[in-house]
């Protein structure tokens, strides 16, 4: 059976958010950035388990695309986090790398699925 590459790759990054925001609290004292990042970092992962379980193709696409907005909205807060200074250029270039590149395969997730069933 061939590796999930978007199950993987979220499932890593939701990782390295709980790492990050255990960091941010115990080193940083920094408590509210981290934990909206918490929740949308570890949300995309999530959904895209959800999506496995879709009804119909039509609601695996509404799933993805709800995991793309949390994508978004973690890019955000890496973005925020990292000019506040709480994150270093190396932090914030790594976790930058990997959301760029999950918004990227979630984005060609949804268009392969939406020529598929041939909605535009």
């Amino acid at each position: 059976m061939a590796e999930n590459i978007i199950k993987t790759k979220t499932f890593s990054f939701a990782l390295r958010i709980v790492k990050l925001s255990q960091f941010l609290n115990q080193e940083k004292k920094e408590y509210v950035l981290s934990k909206q990042l918490l929740r949308s970092g570890t949300g995309i992962g999530a959904l895209v388990r959800e999506a496995e379980q879709a009804e119909s193709k039509l609601d695996f696409i509404h799933k993805l695309a709800i995991a793309q907005k949390e994508a978004n909205e973690s890019d955000y807060w890496l973005e925020l986090l990292f000019q506040s200074d709480y994150l270093s250029q190396n932090q914030f270039q790594s976790l930058k790398t990997d959301i760029v590149e999950i918004n990227k395969i979630l984005a060609s997730i949804i268009i392969s699925t939406k020529q598929k069933i041939g909605k535009k």
